[in-house]
């Protein structure tokens, strides 16, 4: 058998090999290059007076404009402001709702209640936003809703006007927010929790440390580098916000505009109302530069503090 023979037989048996493989992961490399890579042409909107007469190609150059546009108007602090807080709120408290749950999950052990406590408190993250948000309105209508009827008569308090009054909707959207996703987040926490090797528990135990002293001795110190990782992904997203839990749980209430506005629902605003695709392209563009950076940067803090357990 010559050379040539061998190398085609080496190319069949590895096509052969990786052949399913590719076919089974081709479903989710299509999906990154339909909605990740090819909306990618996109960011030259951010720099063109867009009009659909003329096309993405032909439309005139607008340099930066429609940044310029974009940070001039009297919303951009107010929902600049409300993205990072927002987030810097879920990244923290989901951490620590998510850790608690897998504990908890995990001292319960391998039984049928905790895989029945798994699927509920998965439940919420497989939910639209949509019927989430009309569950919200089931509890906060003023008219009929479960708050002002049940529980504020019944202690003698004068309805509210859930959505007209800003001031709740901080501890409203966070509650949301927890409730849907926290469950989701346990379950990479427990997986962590299932790799600690058992015997350090049983040493601990023999030591007379108590189930509290092994969680914060023990399972937590070995939770970091989990932790640090989902810190950093949702940290590189500090700037995006979900545009279901702003935009659909108020209820697109303008009254709420203070503290449900994010960028996000701001592009989707300025797209819907005023049209303006340039100045939605700049705020998107604008949104994953910042990203970007701030991965960097946290990674590198990271990296300088415990290179171990830094991404790159």
């Amino acid at each position: 058998m010559s050379n040539n023979d061998v190398k085609k037989v080496k190319v069949k048996t590895k096509y052969a090999k990786s052949g399913p493989l590719l076919l089974i992961a081709a479903p989710g490399i299509l999906y990154l290059l339909i909605n990740n890579y090819i909306p990618m042409f996109g960011v030259f909107l951010a720099f063109k007076n867009f009009s659909y007469k003329k096309g993405i190609w032909k439309s005139p150059w607008s340099g930066f404009q429609n940044f310029k546009f974009l940070f001039q108007t009297s919303d951009a602090i107010v929902m600049t402001r409300n993205t990072i807080l927002y987030n810097l709120a879920f990244i923290v408290l989901g951490t620590i709702f998510a850790i608690t749950i897998a504990i908890f999950l995990n001292a319960l052990g391998d039984s049928i209640r905790t895989k029945f406590f798994q699927s509920s408190l998965l439940l919420p993250n497989l939910m639209s936003w949509v019927i989430i948000a009309y569950m919200v309105y089931a509890f906060l209508n003023s008219d009929s809703g479960f708050i002002n009827n049940s529980i504020l008569k019944a202690l003698g308090k004068d309805d509210i006007a859930w959505y007209m009054e800003k001031k709740y909707w901080p501890f409203i959207l966070t509650f949301v927010q927890l409730w849907k996703n926290a469950g989701y987040q346990s379950i990479i926490y427990l997986a962590a929790i299932a790799g600690i090797d058992k015997s350090i528990y049983e040493a601990a135990s023999l030591d007379g440390a108590s189930k509290v002293q092994q969680i914060f001795r023990i399972t937590l110190p070995m939770l970091k580098p989990t932790v640090i990782i989902m810190s950093l992904m949702a940290v590189g997203r500090i700037f995006f916000s979900d545009f279901g839990l702003f935009y659909q749980v108020p209820m697109n209430s303008g009254a709420l505009y203070a503290t449900t506005q994010t960028i996000d629902t701001y592009v989707y605003r300025g797209l819907m109302e005023l049209n303006d695709v340039g100045m939605s392209a700049a705020a998107g563009l604008f949104q994953s530069v910042l990203g970007f950076i701030i991965v960097v940067s946290a990674n590198a803090f990271v990296r300088k503090v415990d290179s171990d357990n830094a991404l790159f």
